[in-house]
């Protein structure tokens, strides 16, 4: 790879990265101002609000883009606020499922909108 290559490639890393700050950045606060939740744990709602029935604790881990530890946290953060409810899986002990409860689907459905405004600013 050349120089210049090179040099045009971390540029894009880097223009991607100011991007991406500033849509999270922006995400997040509007969201913890608006509705009291933060991006990452409107992207879990979002998925247990649009998934089936249930989601495998596992599965949610890959969506939302955090590690198993820190979705954990997230998840329990979720359950003490009466947002989600966790159960084991009845085949496998060791899987956990999630669920979004009926009050986790009203602050998803409050919070989609300025979740999507956002999109629209800083994307657009």
């Amino acid at each position: 790879m050349s120089d210049v290559a090179e040099q045009e490639l971390v540029q894009e890393w880097h223009e991607l990265l100011a991007r991406y700050s500033a849509v999270f950045s922006t995400m997040e606060c509007r969201l913890q101002e608006r509705h009291g939740i933060g991006a990452n744990e409107f992207e879990a709602l979002e998925r247990l609000a649009t998934c089936d029935f249930k989601c495998r604790s596992a599965d949610l881990t890959g969506a939302i883009h955090l590690s198993q530890s820190a979705t954990s946290r997230l998840v329990a953060r979720l359950e003490k606020e009466g947002l989600v409810e966790r159960a084991l899986c009845e085949v496998d002990r060791r899987g956990i499922f999630v669920t979004i409860t009926d009050a986790g689907r009203e602050k998803y459905l409050a919070a989609k909108q300025t979740h999507r405004e956002v999109l629209q600013e800083t994307l657009r």
